[in-house]
């Protein structure tokens, strides 16, 4: 995107530099410009699907985290020893 930039820049200073025309130099001026404004759009663009992607990785992320969670206290919760069965002996007293 710079490279663009730079090389519109160049072409306009060779234009203005080598021509006595008003006209070829504004033209050059106005290639630049827009260059400039291509290239400002295409990094706006890219910051925001950047932007998007990093805040759907959070999101991934934390529901992954919170099953991961989940499944570890359900792991937990079912190593639990259950409760003795009361003897029969102390149910007949």
């Amino acid at each position: 995107m710079m490279k663009t930039v730079l090389i519109a820049a160049a072409l306009a200073f060779a234009l203005a530099g080598c021509s006595d025309s008003n006209k070829a130099a504004a033209d050059a001026k106005a290639a630049a410009d827009k260059a400039a404004a291509a290239t400002k759009e295409a990094a706006d663009k890219a910051a925001a699907a950047t932007k998007e992607a990093a805040d759907k990785a959070a999101a991934a992320t934390k529901e992954a985290a919170d099953k991961t969670a989940d499944a570890a206290k359900s792991a937990a919760d079912s190593m639990k020893p259950a409760a003795p069965a009361a003897p029969a002996d102390a149910a007949k007293k």
